[in-house]
């Protein structure tokens, strides 16, 4: 299972911080939705040289466009919504395996009949979402539970949405492929021990 820290809602001097930080620690860092918007993915394309990142721009439409840019900019995986048309999804799944990247597709707000419309990208992670308006995920191992239960066909998983430390050796026994955790980490005192801390507690 791969550790991914999300950073959020800060600013270029703060996220540049960050990422030097946490590169080495995690295997994946999170440049979030608020950055790209914020600054967009041209101005963060330095970052890319630092650190595997993901760019969560949360495609729903021109998704050759925006996939196809924000590959050519460095990052590795990148994200477009579960909602988007099949012809979004289409374009992010060839825009990927055109430039070796990852499409992750965010099933936020998605219903089973969507999920399951959705599945058939054998090289996508899925990532179950919880959204920070609607709180932290109750039990995120449950969640895994009944969703390989009900989907037995998505092999890659992620999960997002206030996942705890104390969580993680539990989801690592699920055969999750990335869990994804945020202020957990980027608002700890020592950064850099709290990623340690969470790499030890998913062995």
């Amino acid at each position: 299972m791969k550790l991914q820290v999300a950073i959020d809602r800060v600013d270029m001097e703060r996220a540049r911080e960050l990422v030097e930080r946490i590169a080495g620690e995690a295997d994946i860092i999170e440049i979030g939705t608020s950055l790209t918007k914020e600054f967009g993915v041209r101005a963060l394309e330095p970052l890319t040289r630092k650190a595997t990142l993901l760019g969560d721009i949360k495609t729903c439409d021109e998704g050759k466009y925006e996939f196809d840019l924000g590959f050519a900019c460095g990052f590795k995986y990148l994200t477009v919504m579960g909602s988007s048309s099949m012809g979004t999804l289409e374009a992010c799944a060839a825009s990927a395996a055109e430039h070796d990247g990852v499409m992750m597709v965010d099933l936020l707000e998605c219903d089973e009949a969507r999920i399951e419309k959705i599945a058939v990208f054998p090289d996508a992670v899925y990532c179950l979402h919880t959204s920070v308006d609607s709180g932290a995920t109750k039990d995120p191992v449950a969640q895994v539970r009944a969703f390989k239960r009900r989907f037995p066909q998505i092999a890659r998983i992620a999960i997002a949405g206030g996942i705890k430390q104390n969580q993680l050796s539990a989801l690592a026994a699920e055969g999750l492929d990335i869990v994804i955790m945020g202020s957990a980490i980027t608002k700890a005192d020592d950064i850099q021990a709290a990623c340690r801390a969470c790499k030890e507690e998913m062995q």
